[in-house]
């Protein structure tokens, strides 16, 4: 199975508090579920439970019925709390080229406020692109 690493980068920037990217292992397919969706079916007791909810809600509730039946088969993505921004941020600090930018970027990343520093860093200086090409 070949998965495409953009496929779940872009999964990645759409997972929240309220959603979860599942990966089928057999397939390569990516599904988001509504983590409210995962505990309807986890809480349910028959599979008839269902019966309630919108049309569009049930397509949710199916798949997430499939991701638990099939647990083994599924990798649950990671979600923001699993990637540690702060990390790279450091790492492309580092490793710029420019050894100018790098100090400042390196001192901006230094404690309270380091995000908002970088970021003021990063579009002052006019490579974000860089940034954000390196961070995906």
């Amino acid at each position: 199975m070949i998965v495409k690493l953009k496929d779940i980068v872009d999964t990645f920037e759409e997972i929240n508090d309220e959603w979860s990217g599942y990966l089928n292992l057999d397939t390569g397919e990516i599904s988001m579920i509504g983590n409210r969706y995962m505990a309807i079916v986890e809480d349910s007791e028959e599979d008839n439970d269902f019966n309630g909810y919108q049309d569009w809600e049930q397509e949710f509730i199916a798949t997430a019925v499939h991701v638990l039946e099939n647990w083994d088969r599924y990798e649950k993505l990671p979600d923001k709390f699993d990637i540690d921004e702060y990390r790279i941020m450091d790492d492309f600090s580092y490793s710029y080229q420019n050894e100018a930018v790098s100090q400042k970027l390196c001192s901006a990343i230094d404690g309270k406020g380091a995000f908002r520093r970088f970021k003021e860093i990063i579009r002052r200086f006019g490579i974000e692109d860089k940034w954000y090409g390196f961070r995906e």
